[in-house]
């Protein structure tokens, strides 16, 4: 009985299955946009030539939204020419195709929704693909592929996917590549201030690079005690608290200002970094916070403060010792879940790389790890401020303003970054150096100290995008906060 129920159930069973597809649906979405044009516009914002199954669709399609972006007329006469004319569809022509389209289509009210279909079964198509390669690749187990790198590939294919609808990463047109340009310059026309990216909230800075820009690694370095956490923390929380979401096409949401942020804290606790912050927007410093010294006036400023800091989207990941891979998938998933703007890590050097590259020494980890982070700006299409170390030759030097050689683990961080930035306080090192009291010595050290006392310049090292050169911001050592300087337009006469 059982072996006649295993047999029923093999024939049953075809051992060809086809991929999801539609030819109906394609067929009626390319008759309705052959009679009215503007039906294309219905779903170009999320429809692509290769969502279509069938491949003279896929070329009619290409060919249709060309003719009808060019500002021409899309029909079967116009097109003609432009496809092959001694293909055969049945005993049918190309040409002879196109009429019957256009004859038998429906009405422009459905095009969206037959675009939608093509749309959700070429994505089914898709996770097939995914999935297929899943399982054939671990059944072949290859040598150079641990199972930990096989679940980083097809998170990051599935992601994709879920992102753009399609994971092929290949060529794109340069056609697609300046329309991708002008949109961001039209963006940056309309937006406040005029930048193409992300507003730091730093008015210098940002006049300096233009913002934060998408898919840029931006290394902020500086020695110990220079405040790089602070600038970081600042940024993040700036953008954060300028964040206004604005509605897509597809429903999603997309930043038209600020944006979400997720912070890694790889040194500070997430209790640390929210103190920075509190003490930071309501002036009280941190020191006194913790250790309760605050008046009953200051703690109803922490309580309001804390209540209007509740709402804005900063995430925060204090996993210590973090690996690339971990952090990626932790990018990946909040980017699905609450949407992302802009990462911050807060060190490249309390990351861990693979431990085949840690074997090989800390510059290999470091290069893996830099490598790995601009590959997730790109991925993402998001800004990263990394955070990173600078060795102890500054300090043999008598002018210590850091340069890019100072990187800790060089090579890597300076090749694969965008952008480097350096944290430099004078007010830092003047302090330790104070000379007798009463010396002419004192006097200049006092001077020089007057100048330099609440003053940070932040060096653009590199910027592959612009120019380099210094900003001057001012700080705040007790409210660990930086601020930008009044303009001297803005300042009162002097009377000489």
């Amino acid at each position: 009985m059982a072996e006649a129920a295993r047999k029923l159930a093999t024939a049953e069973t075809p051992l060809y299955r086809e991929a999801p597809n539609n030819i109906e649906a394609e067929q009626a979405l390319l008759g309705a946009m052959l009679v009215n044009n503007d039906s294309f516009y219905r779903v170009s914002d999320f429809l692509k030539a290769t969502h279509f199954y069938e491949p003279l669709h896929r070329k009619i399609f290409e060919v249709a939204s060309e003719l009808i972006r060019m500002g021409k007329m899309a029909n079967p006469v116009t097109m003609k020419t432009f496809l092959p004319a001694e293909e055969k569809v049945g005993d049918m022509t190309v040409v002879q195709y196109l009429a019957r389209l256009a004859a038998e289509a429906v009405t422009v009210i459905n095009a969206a929704d037959y675009g939608r279909a093509i749309y959700d079964l070429a994505t089914r198509r898709a996770l097939i693909t995914v999935g297929e390669d899943m399982v054939n690749i671990a059944y072949d187990a290859p040598v150079d592929m641990s199972p930990s790198e096989q679940i980083e590939d097809a998170e990051r294919r599935l992601f994709e996917l879920a992102e753009t609808g399609r994971y092929d990463g290949g060529f794109e047109s340069f056609s697609d590549a300046i329309k991708t340009a002008v949109d961001m310059a039209n963006a940056a026309y309309m937006r406040d201030g005029g930048l193409s990216g992300i507003a730091t909230g730093l008015r210098d800075l940002d006049k300096r690079m233009g913002g934060l820009q998408a898919s840029d690694l931006i290394v902020l370095a500086g020695r110990p005690g220079m405040g790089k956490t602070s600038l970081a923390t600042n940024i993040a929380f700036n953008i954060a608290e300028a964040y206004q979401p604005a509605q897509q096409a597809d429903g999603s949401f997309k930043a038209a200002n600020g944006g979400v942020v997720g912070f890694f804290s790889l040194e500070m606790s997430s209790e640390q970094l929210a103190t920075r912050i509190i003490s930071e927007q309501t002036e009280i410093s941190s020191s006194k916070i913790r250790r309760g010294e605050i008046s009953e006036m200051d703690f109803e400023k922490l309580v309001a403060c804390s209540q209007t800091m509740q709402k804005i989207p900063l995430f925060i990941d204090q996993t210590g010792g973090i690996s690339i891979a971990q952090l990626a998938a932790r990018a990946r998933r909040l980017k699905r879940q609450r949407g992302l703007d802009v990462i911050v890590i807060d060190y490249i050097q309390l990351m861990q790389g693979s431990s085949a590259k840690a074997s090989q020494g800390r510059v290999q980890e470091v290069t893996e790890i830099t490598t790995g982070l601009k590959a997730l700006a790109k991925e993402l299409a998001v800004p990263i401020i990394a955070l990173s170390q600078l060795s102890r030759q500054v300090e043999s030097r008598d002018d210590k303003r850091p340069q890019l050689s100072d990187l800790r683990e060089s090579g890597s961080i300076e090749q694969d970054a965008d952008v480097v930035l350096f944290v430099y306080r004078e007010e830092y090192y003047l302090k330790n150096k104070e000379p007798k009291l009463g010396t002419e010595d004192h006097i200049k050290w006092e001077n020089d100290m007057n100048e330099a006392r609440g003053k940070a310049e932040v060096i653009v090292a590199k910027q592959r995008h612009g120019p380099t050169g210094t900003v001057q911001l001012g700080f705040q050592g007790e409210f660990t906060r930086f601020f930008d300087l009044a303009e001297d337009s803005h300042l009162p006469e002097r009377f000489e």
